[in-house]
């Protein structure tokens, strides 16, 4: 009986546990047909070791990095995250295209009443074509918003922490 019931919460916290949230995921197979021209694809969560996790300075956990294949042909890459904003998070989505080179960098979710013009795919487009070897700097590399300074600087932290972190994961073969 113990066993059984063992084997139930493992199962249930299994698939409870992985993937992204709904509306997150719905948001997120949308930018992948836009993005990559396809309609059909999977998307299946990439593992990485936490001893190498540990040495990254992005956050990659066990559902926020993922492969994005069609016919079994890699296309790329979705890493999705939360960078800080004055008094919250925001949810952020980067595509990457099999060579890890950026195809599109777009805020999901923005939780506060300012700074939202993050989210204008005008200025997101700057990220568009960065490899792991760019390094973005605030108010250079990266343009400036009054009213979003906070949230900027965290979008383009999070962005050079990501770049960074592929570089690595890159040059040890992970990827």
């Amino acid at each position: 009986m113990y066993f059984k019931k063992i084997s139930i919460l493992v199962f249930a916290l299994t698939f409870l546990s992985f993937g992204l949230p709904k509306n997150i995921q719905k948001k997120v197979d949308k930018e992948i047909k836009s993005a990559f021209e396809i309609e059909n694809f999977s998307f299946e969560s990439k593992t990485i070791t936490s001893e190498i996790v540990s040495t990254l300075p992005s956050v990659f956990g066990k559902d926020n990095f993922f492969s994005i294949k069609n016919n079994n042909k890699l296309l790329g890459y979705a890493y999705v995250s939360k960078a800080p904003s004055k008094t919250d998070e925001f949810d952020y989505l980067v595509l990457l295209d099999a060579n890890l080179i950026v195809k599109k960098a777009k805020i999901l979710v923005y939780r506060e009443d300012y700074g939202g013009e993050i989210g204008s795919k005008r200025w997101l487009k700057q990220f568009i074509g960065k490899t792991k070897t760019d390094e973005l700097r605030y108010n250079d590399t990266v343009v400036a918003i009054s009213g979003a300074t906070i949230s900027v600087r965290a979008m383009t932290t999070a962005m050079n922490d990501l770049l960074q972190s592929l570089k690595i994961l890159n040059e040890k073969g992970i990827l």
